[in-house]
């Protein structure tokens, strides 16, 4: 599952925002019982392992010239959440690299 988010923000202002907020991404799943962790392979890329109800995603974010890209390895079992996975990835998303 891919969700690009555009933005206006140069890469170093999304990245700090980023890596400030990363540890707020559990709370936005929903049930509340998600641990994340995330790692910077990369300067403008972070990884991500969300567990969550015996499941385990892996993902990642790109930060890119006008949008931050999520890419989310959705397993076929859980296709049918995507619409609304994609939904909240992009609302919080947006909240993530809003100023705080």
């Amino acid at each position: 599952m891919r969700v690009a988010i555009p933005h206006d923000l140069p890469r170093e202002t999304v990245r700090e925002r980023m890596q400030r907020r990363s540890h707020e991404i559990g709370d936005h799943i929903p049930g509340g019982m998600a641990d994340v962790t995330t790692a910077w392979p990369s300067e403008n890329r972070m990884t991500m392992r969300i567990s969550a109800m015996g499941q385990a995603l892996d993902g990642r974010v790109d930060i890119e010239e006008g949008e931050l890209v999520f890419e989310i390895d959705l397993p076929p079992a859980l296709g049918f959440l995507e619409p609304m996975i994609a939904g909240a990835v992009r609302q919080q998303g947006q909240k993530l690299i809003g100023k705080a």
